[in-house]
């Protein structure tokens, strides 16, 4: 475990990637833009560049930016 505090999980069987913040849920992520959004309304501005940052975003399960069905 990282210990970064927004974790975008593994891909659902059905498509998109739950995406947490401090263990909160924020939502069902079909794509990087809905990851920054929930991120701005969880109060975080400027979270399309933390994306690749491994200090604030864990990517579980297969490759980042990914979000097919696993």
């Amino acid at each position: 475990m990282s210990g970064a505090p927004i974790v975008v999980h593994r891909p659902t069987p059905t498509g998109g990637r739950r995406v947490t913040a401090r263990e909160q849920p924020l939502g069902l992520a079909h794509d990087d833009s809905d990851v920054v959004e929930f991120l701005r309304r969880a109060g975080l501005e400027g979270a399309e560049d933390l994306l690749d940052d491994p200090r604030w975003v864990e990517w579980q399960g297969g490759h980042a930016h990914e979000y097919e069905a696993a």
